[in-house]
């Protein structure tokens, strides 16, 4: 390919993919419509067939500088009574451990060792893409600047990992409209709390309606506290959608009082809201799975790709399978139209089977049954869940999403 391969969007999976791409020895050029980045975001957690995928990029020790290795899930009623947990990460049996990490810290980081090792030239800030166009042997696209001045650049290929509202799937299926409304809103934040389950747990509390999840990410500073990572979760059935935005900032008043007397022997919920850093709003949405994400030269990737709820702890994780395969794939002798469907092929029925399981709970339905099943909470759980059916719950969403331990670790010598 005398082109090089065009990737727009320089969040956590496009800076992955040209990572991926490096090392194969491509030519690489990312293209991100922010002028300056900044570490945005809160937290989100990296499974072990993604963190296979980084460590096999020599990040390991960059993510441990950054990271928690989380070694615990636990779920909770909303009364603070357990309802189910497992290990996870290498406690679990994984080769490779699960992270907890600030989003935000993620991508710099990413968008250091993008700079570092392909070179500062090949990255390209403040072009956002307007239009497209596809020759015999190439395909030349268009950006934008805030100054409104384009710029055309031609390549082999453009990879669209934009996120969820990518412009170029808002190009390809204008019908869609707005990412669809999932009836709750999240609140997330971080704060400086003590803290509890050994320091390597997360753990969730409540039922669908109304929930709370927090996990560290960061150990435990001189004051012997950690940095938290915090979701609070609400039923908001008759909110109309508005556009999914993690810069919209809103005080902890909107939601606190649903959670004021969340104050278990173990977890102080009240406390660790009140001392809130920065709290973000912004509605629980997806998009519905399409039919095809390849057309010639370019195809979509990430939640560009198949935007989902963030349960399951799977979204990131996912996007970083994307480009596993689309790397792999591109690796090979073979025509672009065979790669962007073998890749394709693979990818689209996965993630579409994780997008529909996430609006069922996922695995987080265990809260839900506890809720109808013992809504004033129970004395034991083996009453009200048998431990078969928790772990039936469990392993089918492990299935689901591909990180069941054996499937995990047959992998995990792959390389790129």
């Amino acid at each position: 390919m005398n082109n090089p391969i065009l990737i727009s969007g320089a969040g956590p999976v496009g800076l992955v993919l040209a990572l991926l791409l490096y090392k194969q020895g491509r030519e690489v050029e990312i293209f991100e419509a922010v002028k300056e980045p900044a570490p945005l975001g809160v937290g989100i957690n990296l499974l072990p067939h993604s963190v296979c995928v980084l460590h096999n990029l020599d990040l390991e020790s960059k993510l441990d500088q950054i990271a928690i290795r989380t070694e615990a899930l636990h779920y909770y009623n909303r009364f603070g009574q357990k309802i189910w947990d497992e290990p996870r990460g290498l406690p679990a049996g994984y080769d490779y451990p699960q992270y907890s990490i600030h989003r935000g810290h993620f991508q710099m980081m990413l968008l250091e060792e993008v700079r570092h090792r392909l070179g500062e030239e090949h990255v390209h800030m403040d072009h956002s893409l307007i239009s497209w166009q596809e020759e015999n042997d190439h395909i030349s696209v268009t950006f934008t600047s805030a100054s409104g001045k384009p710029k055309s650049v031609n390549g082999c290929a453009l990879i669209a990992a934009e996120g969820i509202n990518s412009s170029v799937r808002k190009i390809l299926y204008p019908e869609e409209g707005k990412p669809i409304y999932g009836g709750r809103i999240l609140w997330r934040g971080t704060s400086l709390a003590d803290p509890f389950l050994g320091g390597k747990t997360m753990f969730m509390a409540g039922h669908q309606d109304l929930k709370f999840v927090a996990y560290p990410i960061s150990g435990v500073d001189n004051n012997n506290k950690v940095l938290l990572n915090w979701i609070a979760e609400k039923s908001v059935p008759d909110l109309h959608a508005e556009v999914q935005d993690w810069n919209k900032q809103v005080d902890t008043d909107k939601f606190s009082d649903a959670f004021s007397d969340w104050n278990f022997s173990w977890v102080d919920i009240p406390n660790i809201i009140a001392s809130a850093n920065k709290v973000y709003e912004f509605p629980l949405s997806d998009r519905d799975p399409l039919p095809k994400w390849a057309f010639g030269r370019l195809t979509l990737i990430g939640d560009a790709a198949h935007p989902m709820y963030p349960i399951g702890s799977n979204g990131a994780s996912q996007g970083i399978l994307d480009a596993e395969k689309l790397a792999i794939e591109l690796g090979k002798n073979q025509s672009l139209f065979d790669t962007f469907s073998n890749y394709e092929n693979e990818r689209r029925p996965a993630t579409a089977s994780i997008v529909l399981s996430n609006r069922k709970n996922g695995p987080e339905q265990v809260m839900q049954l506890a809720h109808e099943r013992a809504p004033e909470g129970f004395i034991n759980i083996d009453q009200v869940i048998s431990r078969t059916e928790l772990e039936d719950i469990a392993a089918m969403y492990k299935q689901t999403a591909g990180f069941k331990v054996d499937a995990v670790n047959a992998n995990s010598s792959r390389d790129f």
